[in-house]
């Protein structure tokens, strides 16, 4: 034999002690199972730590197996050999009375890798029935089973269709009268709101006379007069207010609210909060009036 036959020699005896170094096994967790029952395949791998080795993933081929999850575990490591290990959960769909499978395990080299497989596990296939008998026996049942109807879209659409009219229509006929509805409950809400706001600074101001509340207060039934009338009661004087309503006790309660503000003057406020909260109700009562004889001349 030649150096050149010595030196093959050597490399394929290193090929065969390196290829021993991976050791696989791999199993089923149960010798049978049903027709599209999940049972475990264990497959194991033992190499040295300094080698690089793969597991299958879901591309690879596991008919008639289907493959349903793979989980895998962390490899351990003793005096320098490495464990590694993973479980495939499949299905079989097969009506064979046994199924084989071996699966591979791949060294990775720097320009190569080498293919390791299992011995070949059977799972036998575990059926329901023992056997079939020669006359079939069926179960007599005379009662009617529902059908599955398809959804009608386009009768769905025409009764939309219907309301969405029917109630365009009724828009339409009763505007006015919906309008009037909601003018008179918006009045009704600023209604109660001015007059919780009101009587709780009357009191206060009965109380303790001074500036500030008395501006408030004025200020107060001046802006709600002027959201029930449209008149720019907060640019006029008391005089010009007693005109335009043609009511001079108005401009003898309003005077006396002035005197608070302007002269600082301590004055009985509720005799003058109470006139003035009477003529705010009166005008909140002639609009709620006004708003229904425009609905009723319509």
């Amino acid at each position: 034999m030649g150096k050149i036959g010595i030196f093959f020699t050597l490399l394929i005896l290193a090929f065969q002690a390196s290829a021993q170094q991976v050791e696989v096994s791999g199993y089923f967790t149960q010798d049978s199972a049903k027709l599209g029952e999940r049972v475990g395949f264990v497959l194991k791998a033992k190499y040295p730590e300094a080698t690089h080795v793969i597991f299958p993933d879901s591309a690879y081929d596991f008919s008639p197996l289907v493959l349903l999850e793979k989980k895998t575990f962390i490899s351990n490591t003793q005096d320098g050999i490495t464990t590694d290990s993973a479980v495939y959960f499949l299905s079989n769909f097969s009506l064979d009375p046994s199924v084989f499978l071996a699966l591979p395990v791949y060294e990775l080299s720097r320009y190569d890798s080498i293919t390791y497989f299992t011995n070949e596990a059977e799972l036998k296939l575990k059926l329901t029935l023992d056997s079939i008998p020669e006359q079939l026996v069926f179960q007599e049942n005379n009662v009617y089973q529902p059908l599955e109807r398809s959804f009608n879209w386009l009768l769905i659409g025409l009764i939309a269709g219907a309301v969405i009219f029917i109630f365009g229509i009724l828009a339409f006929v009763f505007a006015d009268r919906i309008k009037a509805i909601f003018k008179k409950n918006r009045e009704k809400i600023r209604w109660i709101q001015f007059e919780r706001k009101w009587k709780k600074l009357a009191n206060l101001l009965s109380q303790n006379p001074n500036q500030e509340l008395a501006d408030e207060v004025i200020g107060l039934w001046k802006g709600y007069l002027e959201s029930l009338t449209d008149q720019p009661f907060q640019e006029w004087t008391s005089s010009e207010i007693a005109d335009a309503l043609d009511d001079r006790e108005i401009f003898k309660a309003l005077r006396s609210i002035d005197m608070i503000i302007y002269a600082g003057r301590e004055a009985k406020t509720e005799e003058a909060t109470s006139y003035l909260f009477g003529i705010a109700k009166a005008t909140y009562l002639n609009k709620l009036n006004q708003i229904g004889h425009e609905r009723a001349t319509r």
